[in-house]
């Protein structure tokens, strides 16, 4: 059964320090209800997103303290959190096509939400995405594991760090006339190279902010998406792959195995191919992952994706422009919401209605991933 998205909502990206866990979220999906021109009680299961609530703000049992601020108690509405670290926003997707798709139920929400200004160290939360006995103990966080692999690129491929600084700055680029962004701000080439480090050959500029966020999907079955939108955007497919948890462990960590594996079956799913891609969303928690990204997807050859940056090709007006909401990197980071802000984002750009950031398309690709790679979600839309 063909699942379409009918109704979008995402708040603002950034610090919300004037702003809860409750009226975030709630924000987001009145937002995509409206969208949608439907009300909360046809809403029949709801999958949210979250990493760590526990840990950012002392809170867990998430899905039903949503729906009941939500007003939805009364309805006894199904909820349920989806944890999967940073991909836990595609997750919750791929769980909703999937209740839509089997057709158990017409209509639901995906949607994903992380507050994480209230906590001490959220980076230090963020990296026990990773594995805390094998890494993290002998001190390799997040960035760290993310710095070793661009190390290894730039050894193997000769990738440079103004590769990596070109595609910050033509994120910030984009995100300027992004009103959900967090950093609407251009930044150059300079700027990029001159920050301090986090972790060789990472800088500051390299590396995502993390930051408070909500973002929702409906998701309804064809029938009911052709009576109630004028503009439903169709999933073609919707895939999820595993790789060794650990780095170690991986036979060559300058690929991400999980990305491969997605990214084919998504293709074979759609019917297509890389090259039939006309815009993509990808997971540039620091900006080695985007350049893994364009090869592990197939838009280039595995040591060639530095070409694409450097020819301008995933800009916007290229040949396959890449994050043109800004990315994690200048949208920031909500970390259980960044997996449903990509797929706003992107039925956004398959609707016309991206503004100064408007491509061309026809078909749009969002991936979303988890810790440094063990996780992988791949969504190919279409309108």
């Amino acid at each position: 059964m063909r699942v379409a998205i009918i109704g979008v909502g995402c708040t603002e990206f950034g610090e919300l320090w004037d702003k809860s866990f409750r009226s975030i979220f709630l924000n987001a999906g009145l937002s995509a209800l409206e969208d949608a021109e439907i009300r909360g009680k046809e809403v029949e299961a709801i999958y949210i997103g979250n990493m760590s609530g526990g840990k950012f703000i002392d809170q867990e049992h998430i899905a039903a303290l949503i729906v009941d601020h939500a007003g939805l108690a009364e309805f006894g509405i199904p909820a349920i959190r989806i944890e999967n670290a940073d991909a836990s926003g595609g997750s919750a997707f791929r769980q909703a096509y999937m209740a839509v798709a089997s057709g158990i139920h017409e209509i639901v929400i995906a949607a994903g939400i992380e507050k994480v200004t209230d906590a001490n160290d959220p980076m230090e939360i963020l990296s026990t995405a990773v594995d805390q006995e094998w890494e993290k103990f002998v001190g390799a966080n997040l960035p760290a594991i993310y710095a070793i692999i661009a190390r290894l690129h730039m050894h193997r491929f000769g990738t440079n760090e103004e590769d990596l600084a070109m595609i910050a700055v033509k994120n910030h680029r984009n995100a300027v006339h992004n009103p959900k962004a967090q950093f609407r701000k251009e930044i150059n080439l300079e700027d990029v190279m001159r920050s301090s480090y986090i972790a060789e050959p990472l800088k500051v500029l390299d590396c995502a902010p993390l930051c408070d966020g909500a973002s929702a999907v409906i998701l309804a079955n064809e029938e009911v998406a052709k009576k109630i939108c004028d503009t439903p955007i169709y999933i073609e497919a919707c895939t999820q792959a595993s790789d060794y948890f650990s780095i170690q462990n991986r036979k060559d960590i300058t690929t991400l195995q999980a990305v491969v594996i997605a990214s084919k079956e998504a293709y074979k799913i759609a019917g297509v191919e890389a090259k039939n891609v006309d815009v993509a969303e990808v997971h540039d928690s620091f900006t080695i992952s985007e350049l893994l990204a364009y090869e592990d997807l197939g838009f280039a050859k595995k040591g060639e994706g530095k070409k694409l940056i450097r020819e301008g090709e995933t800009e916007i007006g290229g040949k396959i422009p890449v994050n043109t909401s800004g990315g994690l990197k200048a949208c920031g980071h909500a970390v259980g919401a960044t997996g449903i802000r990509q797929i706003v984002d992107l039925v956004i750009q398959l609707r016309g209605e991206a503004g100064k950031r408007q491509v061309n398309a026809e078909r749009a690709l969002a991936l979303n991933l988890g810790g440094s790679g063990a996780t992988a979600v791949v969504s190919i839309l279409s309108r």
